[in-house]
């Protein structure tokens, strides 16, 4: 596999390496070995032709060079993961012989950020979403009520979707149009419910007795159609129903917190709405909603 590739780097044995990877895929192996290969060649080209001259500090050098040459994070993470499982079989491989070779990623970290964030929904796909239209018509209205309901909330008030699943019947205060809800680290917090959410709630909690079993009576403010607590799984069924594309649960907190700082809403108000526990968090979404301000005005504005 990859001979051609290889044979520039044979001190690197990685025709070897990537034949250790029997339990991985073929794209994971090709994967590796791109990585690997990559790395040696940087490596070549500092001075290093051996990964046994490799040290901890180029592999930091190394990281900071992809960095520097605008690689995603989450491209440098399995970077460094390819290299973590190179060296890590090299140290295996070395163990007994005459040079023992020391592993240079140990204490090497990943850089340290938030992954790609989901794409803003647009109005198109949140009608669909919210309205449920294009449904069958003989679904029950339990579903249409309950399915409502939980979009409303995913979307209104910027729910995780784990958050939704564990809402209890008494975390609901209609009258005051909001929901206790448990986030992150068992910290609690209030958010508000959207005058559309609370119809949606109203009009399920009417219908939810139809479905629900002993135990979600007293419990659970959501159960699917076994009576059962409904699971983040379930959530996703209920959203492919009604999206007209793919969308995954947290698309609808990241438009929710989108549209609230496209219309104003202060910084850490949203943060205290999302339950994040630091501010630095929420800043992510203060630059999509830059770009999509400038969208706007090189779109719209004359002298754009």
């Amino acid at each position: 596999m990859g001979g051609t590739r290889t044979n520039s780097f044979r001190d690197w044995r990685l025709d070897e390496f990537i034949g250790s990877l029997t339990s991985a895929s073929e794209n994971t192996r090709l994967a590796y070995e791109n990585d690997v290969t990559q790395f040696a060649g940087w490596a070549a080209d500092n001075g290093t032709k051996k990964p046994e001259g490799v040290t901890r500090a180029q592999v930091k050098q190394y990281l900071a060079h992809l960095t520097r040459n605008d690689h995603a994070k989450r491209t440098v993470a399995r970077k460094l993961a390819a290299l973590r499982r190179y060296f890590g079989w090299l140290v295996r491989e070395s163990t007994g012989a005459r040079r023992r070779v020391a592993n240079p990623t140990i204490g090497v970290r990943s850089p340290q950020g938030e992954g790609r964030l989901p794409r803003v929904l647009g109005s198109d796909q949140l009608d669909a979403l919210l309205s449920g239209n294009q449904l069958e018509a003989d679904d029950p209205p339990w579903r249409l009520a309950r399915d409502t309901a939980v979009v409303e909330l995913l979307y209104g008030s910027g729910l995780r979707v784990s958050e939704l699943c564990s809402l209890s019947i008494a975390s609901i205060d209609l009258r005051g149009a909001a929901a206790t809800v448990w986030g992150k680290g068992s910290k609690e917090r209030r958010v508000p419910l959207s005058p559309p959410c609370v119809v949606a709630l109203e009009q399920w909690s009417e219908l939810r007795t139809e479905v629900a079993n002993a135990t979600g009576l007293r419990a659970s403010l959501f159960v699917n159609g076994r009576g059962n607590k409904l699971t983040p799984r379930d959530v996703r069924r209920i959203l492919d129903r009604r999206a007209i594309d793919p969308t995954h649960p947290h698309a609808l907190r990241h438009t929710f917190a989108t549209h609230l700082l496209d219309n104003g809403a202060d910084l850490r108000a949203v943060q205290e709405l999302l339950g994040h526990a630091s501010v630095a968090t929420t800043q992510r979404y203060t630059h999509v909603s830059r770009e999509r301000l400038q969208s706007a005005y090189l779109a719209s504005h004359p002298r754009a």
